[in-house]
C-alpha cells in the first residue's frame, strides 16, 4: 500500500453515498487472499468503495485484499483491504444488476486522493 491510512477517508467511508461516484470498467480484479483471481466489472467507484457486477458475489462481511488500476496517466494501482457490505444475486427480469458493494478499509491518502481526482474529472466530462 502507498502512504498511510487517512482518517478523512475512513470517516467518508462511513457516510454511505456521500461521495461522488464515477463508472470504472475493469476486466480483472485481483484478490490476494489465496483464492483464484476474481473477474468482474467495477461499475462505479468513490473513495468510499465500489460496486462490482459479477455473477458470483462474495458473502456480506467477507474481507479481502483488492487490487485494481485507475486508468489515469500514468496508471495508478490501488491495493487495499475491502469488505463486502452487500450483495445482489442474479434474478431473471430484475432491473438491478447482480454483484456486490465493497467498502475500502484503510484507504491511503495517496489512493484516496487519486480516486477523488479521477472521479471529479470523469463527472466533469459527463456534465
Amino acid at each position: 500500500m502507498n502512504g498511510t491510512a487517512n482518517s478523512r477517508y475512513t470517516a467518508e467511508q462511513k457516510n454511505i453515498r456521500h461521495s461522488t461516484r464515477a463508472p470504472l470498467i475493469v476486466e480483472k480484479i485481483s484478490c490476494g487472499d489465496g483464492q483464484k483471481t476474481f473477474f468482474g466489472y467495477a461499475k462505479n467507484i468513490s473513495s468510499g468503495g465500489l460496486f462490482i457486477a459479477t455473477l458470483n458475489p462474495r458473502e456480506q462481511g467477507e474481507e479481502f485484499m483488492l487490487e485494481l488500476t485507475l486508468p489515469t496517466k500514468p496508471k495508478h494501482k490501488i491495493i487495499c483491504r475491502c469488505e463486502v457490505v452487500w450483495k445482489r444475486l442474479y434474478k431473471r427480469k430484475s432491473i438491478h444488476e447482480h454483484g456486490m458493494g465493497l467498502r475500502f478499509l484503510g484507504l491511503t491518502d495517496t489512493d484516496g486522493d487519486k480516486i477523488d481526482k479521477w472521479v471529479t474529472e470523469q463527472t466533469a466530462k459527463l456534465s
